[in-house]
């Protein structure tokens, strides 16, 4: 079962390669919170990896976006970036370590940032975006 289901009501923001980009952060989330239920410690790996990779990629893309077009609030909303990928590359560290486990809860944790964040703060810039012709 997913952990997380994209919708355009709920995490549209109306700028393609975001609502594509974080559709597959989806994807590779709820990959990463089924793959726990196998007891396969290199594929739970091999999921955070990529997971983790593919959010500092987008993220990335987010904010040249914004600095490209001026985007008001880039800086509080890189701010909410660095947040979330320190957390995460702490948690990967120690994983790798052998410190830590992925648990559900780790899953969870993403998905309610991810629930919070693209509604409440990304949606902000899709009209700004598209006013500036980015769709």
């Amino acid at each position: 079962m997913a952990l997380l289901e994209w919708t355009k009501e709920a995490f549209g923001t109306n700028v393609s390669e975001a609502d594509h980009q974080h559709q597959e952060i989806f994807s590779m989330l709820n990959g990463l919170h089924d793959s726990l239920a196998s007891g396969d410690r290199q594929a739970v790996g091999r999921q955070l990896d990529a997971l983790i990779d593919y959010v500092a990629m987008h993220f990335k893309t987010e904010e040249d976006l914004m600095q490209a077009h001026g985007y008001p609030d880039f800086a509080a909303h890189k701010a909410k970036h660095d947040e979330l990928v320190q957390t995460c590359l702490d948690v990967q560290k120690k994983f790798h370590a052998g410190a830590l486990e992925i648990t559900p809860e780790t899953t969870t944790f993403v998905k309610d940032w991810l629930v919070n964040h693209i509604p409440n703060i990304d949606k902000r810039y899709g009209p700004f975006f598209n006013e500036k012709g980015v769709a």
